[in-house]
């Protein structure tokens, strides 16, 4: 799943890895494809118990959204799904290429509407039941026929007219028409003969029973909302058993607190919310037994603006400013946004200016506006494009509507998120000097006023996978509520038929530089009308002990983040410090991973951001 800020990513609610085992050199890989003040015990010295177990513990900024494959969106939550259950592929760790998961191999018909996989026969449900084709089919059929199983991933089955498992080691899914992302669908496999019994798969939250059935590297044990996930091994993994015997995710509101429990040794890796602030990165490279790692990171962070909340058939709903209707006031809104000032007076340096949708990291698909189209930091244009829009400026030096209607705005800010506030104050100096006000409303939960349509803007923002499907099917009429204030998989209700007709297209479109081509005019089309300004890339800045952790991997495996990832490398590999041996590699192609000294308890700082939002919302990072 994606992921995402606002949050899926992601989220990053959905997306796409490609390329085919078999060399149908179809789907090609975009690549060159946080309470505060809660200690996180044990400490370092009492991480093993006295049985000898070790536990690993990452602190986290976000809380979980739902523990349903089915609903859930934020970062946190896909995360810990990667965790308990298989995919049908997964992406190596060294440079995100498709690798077999819980399919060892698959093809394609001539036509590309048949696709065959061949399941593994080495993988149990942590119950003892044997995993087969028929619980993806189950998993598959149900999304495409119960609304409430669709509220995450739903974009990823649309396009399917019937799938099936003729016998325990084949699925077989037939498509309406091509579709690209068949050896991307991030949808975790769940168990038949346990979910089959669930009522109402909108309200089912997977937290009442324990431990939860599943099949991948971690089995989930236990859970208390705001405050801890626990993992424990999986012994019988068909890739190997996790290094560490158990996983903790707890949950931090407070970041200064996480690194001062991390430079006491009590936690072992901060990632921040959603990560660590240019201050705090700067503090703990000169600590003893501390390592910064900045890496590239996979996210963007973003504005968005309200562009009139609606269903599915036309209900409008919300209370948007009304002047955001103009593309020549959202245009002008994004010229008064210095990016090269937030770059530097922000994030110091500690990431790269926005331009489009997609990250640099994803060269295939990394789109920047051309030197015509760019809507560079002008405040003088600004002023003249809300003077045609209609908005001049009073006596007072305040812009007005033709109904008198001073232009006050809101923005939905994370309460958890450094950088929302600090950029907050910017775009208030910015957009002031226009004659604009703007009211920054910081909030622990964004995702019911998000939800419900009632902002006029929000930082956004999304962890993009490998492949982009994802966070660009977020963006399509078929995204918004059926309801109104409902769960959806929209990130900020737009619909745009160009965008649409696009978006139709590159799904369908098996050649890879056909694809990137016209994912790049999807990108070029919601630069210009104006609802998402992109305006940084941030890397992923994270800190960790090197006392404490003895090895991790990272991805990609060079200069790549280690929390976050497309996978769940990073917890899976990770080495305890004192009597760990085996190669940390797996099947992923990929043992380089960050030499991190030893220890026990290992806390990440997570994703505050949007996301990943309550429904993706509470961070900008909530998707994968």
């Amino acid at each position: 799943m994606v992921t995402r800020f606002p949050p899926r990513s992601s989220r990053p609610r959905r997306r796409l890895r490609i390329l085919l085992a078999s060399g149908a050199a179809a789907l090609a890989l975009a690549a060159g494809s946080v309470v505060p003040g809660n200690p996180l015990g044990p400490a370092p010295q009492e991480a093993r118990a006295a049985d000898g177990k070790s536990t690993l513990t990452v602190a986290v900024a976000q809380s979980v959204d739902s523990l349903s494959p089915f609903l859930a969106q934020r970062l946190l939550s896909t995360s810990i799904h990667r965790l308990m259950y298989d995919y049908l592929t997964n992406y190596d760790a060294k440079d995100s290429h498709t690798i077999p998961g819980f399919a060892t191999k698959w093809e394609t018909s001539a036509d590309k509407l048949t696709w065959t996989y061949t399941i593994r026969s080495d993988s149990r449900w942590s119950d003892g039941e044997q995993a087969t084709a028929e619980d993806a089919a189950w998993t598959f059929n149900t999304m495409m026929t119960d609304e409430g199983a669709a509220t995450s991933n739903g974009s990823f089955v649309s396009n399917f007219k019937k799938v099936t498992a003729p016998s325990p080691d084949k699925l077989v899914i037939e498509l309406k028409k091509p579709q690209a992302t068949m050896t991307a669908l991030d949808v975790p496999i769940v168990p038949k003969h346990v979910w089959e019994k669930v009522g109402d798969f909108s309200k089912f939250n997977n937290d009442t029973k324990f431990p939860v059935v599943g099949n991948g590297p971690f089995i989930l044990t236990d859970y208390k909302v705001d405050s801890y996930v626990k993992l424990k091994a999986n012994k019988d993994f068909w890739r190997g058993a996790p290094k560490f015997d158990e996983l903790v995710f707890r949950y931090y509101k407070d970041q200064d607190a996480a690194v001062a429990a991390l430079r006491k040794g009590e936690v072992s890796f901060v990632a921040g919310s959603p990560s660590l602030t240019p201050a705090q990165a700067a503090s703990l490279k000169s600590a003893d037994d501390i390592k910064v790692n900045d890496a590239p990171g996979r996210r963007f962070y973003a504005l968005a603006t309200n562009p009139g909340a609606r269903t599915k058939d036309g209900k409008k709903f919300g209370d948007g400013h009304p002047a955001l209707l103009d593309q020549k006031v959202r245009q002008a809104l994004f010229m008064a946004v210095d990016r090269t000032a937030i770059i530097d007076k922000v994030f110091q340096g500690y990431a790269v200016e926005g331009e489009g949708y997609v990250p640099p990291r994803y060269g295939s698909y990394f789109w920047k506006p051309s030197p015509g189209q760019k809507l560079a930091y002008d405040p003088a244009k600004a002023g003249a494009l809300l003077d045609e829009a209609g908005y001049e400026k009073n006596s007072a030096g305040k812009r007005t509507g033709k109904d008198g209607r001073p232009l006050d705005l809101r923005i939905l800010c994370h309460a958890t998120d450094p950088n929302d506030k600090a950029i907050g104050k910017y775009l208030q100096e910015w957009w002031g000097a226009l004659g604009i006000g703007l009211k920054v409303d910081c909030r622990d939960n964004v995702s019911d006023p998000w939800y419900a349509g009632e902002y006029d803007l929000a930082f956004d923002g999304w962890s993009v996978n490998p492949d982009p499907d994802f966070v660009l099917s977020i963006h399509t009429c078929a995204a918004l509520p059926a309801k109104a204030k409902e769960t959806a998989q929209t990130d900020n209700f737009i619909c745009d038929k160009q965008y649409d007709e696009l978006y139709a297209k590159q799904s369908a479109e098996y050649d890879p530089a056909k694809r990137a081509d016209l994912v790049k005019q999807m990108e070029s089309r919601l630069y210009d009308t104006g609802y998402m300004n992109v305006m940084a890339y941030p890397n992923a800045v994270e800190a960790y002990r090197t006392d404490q952790i003895e090895s991790i991997t990272t991805m990609p495996s060079d200069a790549g983040n280690i929390y976050g990832q497309d996978g769940y490398w990073s917890w899976w590999s990770a080495v305890p410090a004192a009597g760990a041996s085996g190669d940390s590699s797996g099947d992923s192609g990929s043992s380089t991973g960050v030499l991190i000294g030893v220890g026990v308890a290992v806390v990440v700082l997570a994703g505050g951001g949007l996301l990943f939002a309550m429904r993706r919302r509470s961070t900008a990072e909530d998707r994968e």
